[in-house]
């Protein structure tokens, strides 16, 4: 299947309780999100749908309309003012090939039409399937921040990635 036949929306009040669950599955399973702690429906909605740096939430489609993929962007403290971060979570079982190609499509318009000129994506070095999807995407490296503790002690890079807006 191709990205190109993957139903893309905004995300709608009605998705979170579903985005919100296997988000917090990726949480519990570790290793590829920065977040450590689950969210409620309420602390994800002020995250990633109503937060005072919102830009976009899209969710991609399974082919029962079902969603199994989102991925978010938000205007954030320490990044250029025409700057915003992206986060892109895919539900960890039955993942939909070309979900996140049809989403970052979706970001990517409307980033250029808020005005943007960069994303950042900041991965931790140890995802290496987060690397590899920012980097197929158009993402290229310019920082690292080394050893960020996690809660539980253990301390891992951080890359960050940007892709300007200004280019195909």
């Amino acid at each position: 299947m191709t990205a190109a036949m993957i139903r893309v929306r905004p995300a709608r009040a009605e998705d979170v309780p579903a985005l919100c669950a296997f988000l917090n599955e990726i949480i519990r399973i570790g290793g590829t999100t920065a977040h450590e702690t689950p969210f409620t429906d309420e602390s994800f909605v002020s995250h990633f749908l109503a937060g005072p740096g919102f830009v976009s939430c899209f969710v991609a489609e399974d082919g029962s309309g079902q969603p199994c993929a989102f991925q978010g962007l938000e205007r954030s403290g320490g990044l250029p003012e025409d700057w915003a971060d992206i986060g892109t979570f895919a539900r960890p079982h039955a993942k939909r090939p070309g979900s996140g190609t049809a989403l970052f499509a979706a970001t990517k318009a409307h980033a250029r039409d808020a005005g943007l000129t960069a994303i950042n994506a900041t991965i931790r070095a140890d995802n290496i399937a987060g690397l590899a999807y920012y980097s197929k995407m158009g993402f290229t490296d310019y920082k690292v921040d080394k050893a960020v503790p996690l809660k539980d002690g253990l301390s891992v890079d951080r890359i960050s990635k940007r892709y300007w807006l200004g280019e195909a």
